[in-house]
C-alpha cells in the first residue's frame, strides 16, 4: 500500500513559479527551509497564545523554564540565563523586571561575587511554568499525533536534528 502524498501548500506554488521563470534552480533547499521558517511561525504562534493563558510570553516562558530546568534550588545569574535564552543582558533585565513584578522569580546578591545577582524561580514562577509546559507539549502532541505517527515523528527529528547539527 502506497501513501497519500501530502496536499500540496504555498511553498510548493512558491517553487513551481521558480520552475516556470528559472528551471535551471534546483529550489529543494527553498522548499526545505521555507517550510520549517513556515513551520516555526505557526506552532510559535500557538504556543505564544497558549503561554497568554497562564499570563506569560514565550520570552518569559523561556526565562522561567531555564531556571526550571536547571534544578534545584532554581537560581542562575543572569549572565547564565542570557547565554542559555541568547538574549543580550540589557534584553533580560526587561524580562527578570517583569517577571520579579508578577512575583514569578525573585533577585538577590550573589554571596560568592559582590557585583553579581542571582535570579532564583519562586513557588508561584514554578507552579506557572509546569502547567504552561504541560500545555504547550498537549498542544504539540495533538498537532503532530494529527499528522505523524510515532515513527515519522522520531525519523523527522533525526532528520532535523542531523540538520541543525550542519549550522
Amino acid at each position: 500500500m502506497t501513501a497519500n502524498p501530502a496536499p500540496r501548500d504555498p511553498v510548493d506554488a512558491i517553487t513551481a513559479q521558480w520552475a516556470a521563470v528559472r528551471p535551471d534552480l534546483d529550489t529543494v533547499p527553498m522548499a526545505v527551509y521555507g517550510r520549517i521558517y513556515r513551520i516555526s511561525k505557526a506552532m510559535g504562534d500557538r504556543i505564544e497564545k497558549e503561554y497568554r493563558r497562564f499570563g506569560i510570553s514565550r520570552g518569559e516562558f523561556d526565562v522561567l523554564a531555564t531556571l526550571r530546568r536547571s534544578g534545584e534550588p532554581y537560581t542562575l545569574s543572569p549572565r547564565q540565563l542570557s547565554a542559555t535564552t541568547m538574549l543580550t543582558t540589557g534584553g533580560m533585565t526587561g524580562r527578570l523586571d517583569k517577571l520579579e513584578k508578577a512575583g514569578l522569580l525573585s533577585r538577590s546578591p550573589d554571596p560568592n561575587d559582590r557585583r553579581g545577582l542571582r535570579v532564583t524561580l519562586s513557588e508561584k514562577g514554578r507552579e506557572i511554568v509546569d502547567e504552561s509546559v504541560t500545555a504547550g507539549l498537549e498542544m504539540q502532541h495533538e498537532v503532530l499525533d494529527g499528522v505523524l505517527d510515532a515513527a515519522e515523528a522520531e525519523q523527522l527529528n533525526a532528520l532535523l536534528r542531523k540538520l541543525l547539527s550542519a549550522h
